[in-house]
């Protein structure tokens, strides 16, 4: 497709755009899809193909690519107040409404609500927080966070940090130091010979209290969970997992934080992975969800303890010294609180829970291919783990590209797809259909056959 001026769009883009998480070297070479626009839970290029999107965009387009509510929503937003900051002491009625909602909806109590743009800065904010407490508290040495493997929770230098994948702190000089990653609670990958899931557990809480012990205690602030982790290719936790961890942090007095910005509102089957997993955080962070991606926004909820001490540190400080300058935009929070309606109105949770069965039976059916060695899952989030052979649980070397491979036959297929060395992560909209969950899976094994019969890359027999 051509602007009005006759210039391709695709010539424009390799020509002005640095595009994340990309090889620019190669987007040279290829250069990119061009979506112009979306209709439920496809999208369409500019050459006219059609995609399902398995991903929801980035795990967040939960109501479809397209909704008039929304759209009028935010037209009204913009006619009414499109912009004001709500620093000292200023506000207006969208993110009162908002903060209160989001309360009313905490899978345990919460006292307070800090809203941003993105999840990397709700992390961001979180982190400041829990520096902010210990401080207040005369025990500044409490800094160090402790996350896992095959986390995510963020791209700022603080939630990259905090990310357990070295793939993201390559060249940046990062993490930076006092940012800690324990085990990966990955038990198909990383589970003993003839060891249970909830011995597995175990094993993992006994290394974190050793980290913690090794560390000293008194020099770790706070421990970092997203429910299900979606880096690691939407992986659940293993039996008793979270039963065992939070008993460690207790023990030692460590804040816990659930990053929601995959989880929440209903990806896991209820509101949040937090009431699936029955985790009870100090603080929660939330996004993607909470806009259907409609808008950039996100929160940070923080208990009444972190709120006690918060309230009066800011007093002897003379303010909370923290913000954005987009923070609690009157837009993106009216988008917000439509889309919490819409999800009640469509009872998308309830939805969610009903689809489950089906989606995670088309992950089972994809359990059998030569390729893949096993499929885990929850709600409308989950994975298949790809393997160079069955019996090892092999993974392919680098050299195969093999992400990329599979990548490139569900591209052919009409299908998009989350792909990464080890696993395959399905997070459709939450409006998806049961036939289009069947499709899902019918476009997905196409491209695996794609990929097993090509039989050209290092590790495909």
């Amino acid at each position: 497709m051509r602007d009005t001026f006759g210039n391709s769009y695709h010539a424009r883009d390799i020509a002005s755009v640095l595009h994340p998480q990309t090889n620019a070297k190669t987007h040279l070479e290829v250069g990119p899809t061009v979506i112009v626009r979306g209709e439920g839970v496809h999208v369409i290029d500019d050459e006219g193909n059609r995609y399902l999107d398995s991903g929801a965009g980035l795990w967040c387009n939960s109501i479809g690519y397209s909704n008039e509510r929304v759209a009028k929503v935010a037209f009204e937003a913009l006619s009414n107040l499109a912009y004001f900051p709500i620093f000292k002491h200023q506000s207006h009625h969208a993110v009162i409404d908002l903060s209160e909602k989001l309360l009313s909806m905490a899978p345990v109590p919460m006292s307070k609500v800090m809203l941003q743009c993105s999840g990397s800065e709700a992390n961001d904010t979180a982190v400041k927080i829990a520096w902010y407490y210990w401080h207040a508290l005369g025990k500044p040495e409490k800094r160090k966070i402790i996350t896992r493997m095959g986390s995510y929770h963020g791209s700022t230098c603080v939630a990259i940090s905090m990310t357990g994948n070295p793939a993201y702190h390559r060249s940046f000089g990062l993490p930076f130091e006092g940012f800690l990653h324990t085990d990966a609670p990955n038990y198909y990958r990383n589970a003993r010979p003839g060891e249970s899931e909830e011995q597995f557990s175990q094993r993992l809480a006994d290394s974190l209290e050793e980290m913690i012990l090794r560390e000293g205690p008194e020099t770790v602030a706070g421990f970092w969970a997203d429910p299900v982790q979606g880096n690691a290719g939407a992986l659940p936790p293993p039996a008793g997992y979270f039963d065992k961890i939070q008993a460690v942090l207790r023990k030692y007095d460590i804040l816990f934080v659930a990053d929601e910005v995959i989880c929440g509102f209903g990806r896991t089957g209820n509101v949040w992975g937090s009431q699936t997993f029955d985790m009870r955080p100090d603080m929660i962070t939330c996004a993607k969800g909470l806009s259907a991606a409609m808008l950039p926004i996100s929160a940070v909820m923080i208990n009444q303890r972190i709120f006690d001490v918060l309230k009066e540190e800011s007093n002897r400080n003379g303010a909370f010294v923290h913000g954005y300058t987009y923070s609690g935009h009157p837009v993106a929070c009216s988008v917000a609180l439509e889309v919490q309606q819409i999800y009640e109105d469509l009872g998308l949770f309830d939805r969610v829970r009903s689809l489950e069965a089906p989606f995670m039976a088309m992950l089972s059916s994809l359990a059998e291919h030569p390729l893949v060695g096993s499929f885990s899952g929850c709600g409308l989030m989950g994975g298949i783990e790809i393997v160079r052979d069955r019996q090892a649980r092999d993974i392919f070397p680098p050299e195969a590209s093999i992400a990329s491979r599979i990548s490139t036959a569900a591209h052919r297929h009409g299908l998009m797809m989350r792909v990464s060395p080890t696993r395959i992560a399905f997070s459709p909209p939450l409006i998806i259909s049961e036939a289009e969950i069947a499709e899902i899976g019918k476009k997905c094994r196409l491209a695996l056959d794609d990929v097993l019969t090509e039989g050209d890359a290092p590790g495909i027999a």
